[in-house]
């Protein structure tokens, strides 16, 4: 193995773990906003008035996005798996 192979198994694994966290980080993100805007204005200080949404948010997406996620997870996999013979030779 040269180290451009390593590092382009790297690159891609790096880039199916951002296609993978990026849906449920950016749906928390846009709720945890929304909350910290909700609580500026009413000035309510309570963590779990944060944390729920959040968590609720990311089952929702999870639950939406479950399916993709899982295929870009085989995909990656089985594309490894297939590229095993000519990594060792």
């Amino acid at each position: 193995m040269t180290p451009e192979i390593i590092a382009s198994l790297g690159q891609q694994a790096m880039t199916v773990t951002l296609q993978i966290s990026a849906p449920m980080l950016l749906a928390t993100l846009a709720v945890g906003l929304c909350i910290a805007l909700f609580q500026a204005a009413t000035q309510i200080n309570e963590m779990t008035l944060t944390f729920v949404p959040k968590l609720i948010a990311m089952a929702i997406v999870l639950m939406l996005a479950g399916p993709w996620m899982l295929q870009v997870l085989i995909d990656y996999t089985r594309s490894l798996i297939r590229s095993i013979p000519s990594l060792i030779g």
